[in-house]
């Protein structure tokens, strides 16, 4: 991730067009002087940090279409889920409503007989009796089958409706993940755009420029360091990225990105976080700087556009920038946005 050194503008930000053309105006000569390596150096910073905040923001528009086709994806299961309850609802409905109709014949036929059953029964009442009773769970069976009716068609109903608020909203996540996924092209082609001037400018530097590139976060020896908290866990397996390349967007293993480093570390040891700098910031738990511990991820610049890992003794290991491999740089080398622990 591109960003501005602890030189002069530290904290100062120039947009990206005006970066850009900062840096295509700057000539230097063979033999440049160090201020001006370090004005090529920081206009070469400000569009390196331009894209891969770009290229921040891409991960994350990835990650929301993702989600997005999944909860489409579960909008479909449950209308489908619910469609099988109308089915079986309305089979239930239809057996009811045939037992009703059942029921109200045998009424009719008995509400027919009564009369004669009156004329010849008048004298036992025993049959009277009888009569009554019948009658009596005929009537408890219809209500019974009444009630079962209404629930059926009840729930039949409401599952319907259920059918077409799932597709109805399925029908508006798909029309906006169309939309998200243009927003993606024309996010990409700029990507693609700003990569290659970061990369054209950064394979054409000399030798010197080029060290003063590599050099401008403040890589430290690692020969006498004391390092405890790097011998496991995620900072080992962060560590053995030394030296690997920067690569946009990359997790690994061949190369990385800042959050990228991070992704590969603790999935090296079981451990899922978000993929985004952003998100890594937002999804762990807060610690105060006093008390970082190794394996922290610390956030770097507004809008949190870098992250890297702290190993102990004030150190970080982070994969910045473009020409610039995997490195362990003092935690303070950059504006920090927060930490959290994982």
């Amino acid at each position: 991730m591109g960003k501005h050194s602890k030189r002069r503008s530290r904290q100062s930000y120039v947009p990206g067009v005006l970066a850009g053309a900062l840096l295509a105006s700057i000539v230097v000569p063979v033999q440049a002087g160090a201020d001006e390596i370090d004005d090529l150096i920081e206009a070469l910073e400000q569009v390196s940090h331009d894209t891969t905040a770009k290229s921040e923001e891409i991960k994350a528009l990835e990650d929301e279409i993702a989600a997005k086709e999944q909860h489409i994806d579960k909008l479909h299961a449950d209308a489908d889920a619910a469609r099988v309850d109308v089915e079986r609802a309305s089979g239930a409905r239809a057996g009811y409503q045939g037992q009703v109709n059942g029921i109200a014949q045998s009424r009719y036929r008995n509400n027919q007989q009564e009369l004669l059953l009156n004329t010849l029964e008048s004298g036992s009442p025993q049959a009277a009796i009888d009569r009554a009773a019948y009658l009596g769970a005929l009537t408890r069976s219809a209500g019974r089958t009444l009630d079962g009716l209404n629930e059926a068609t009840r729930f039949a109903s409401e599952r319907s409706d259920a059918v077409t608020r799932a597709m109805d909203e399925a029908q508006r996540e798909r029309e906006e993940l169309h939309r998200k996924r243009d927003e993606l092209e024309r996010e990409r082609e700029d990507l693609e755009e700003r990569v290659r001037e970061i990369e054209h400018r950064v394979d054409n530097l000399t030798p010197e420029e080029r060290s003063r590139w590599i050099a401008k976060d403040g890589p430290v020896d690692l020969l006498g360091l004391s390092l405890p908290g790097a011998t496991s866990g995620v900072v080992a397996s962060a560590m053995g990225q030394l030296g690997k390349p920067y690569g946009w967007g990359a997790t690994g293993p061949y190369a990385f990105d800042c959050s990228g480093l991070m992704v590969y570390a603790y999935a090296q040891n079981g451990i899922g976080i978000p993929r985004t700098s952003q998100a890594q910031l937002a999804g762990g738990t807060p610690v105060p700087l006093s008390h970082l511990q190794p394996g922290d991820i610390i956030g770097y610049f507004p809008g949190t556009t870098h992250v890297g890992m702290y190993i102990g003794n004030g150190m970080i290991v982070h994969s910045s920038d473009y020409g610039i491999p995997v490195q362990v740089v003092p935690y303070d080398s950059m504006p920090i946005s927060g930490a959290v622990r994982y």
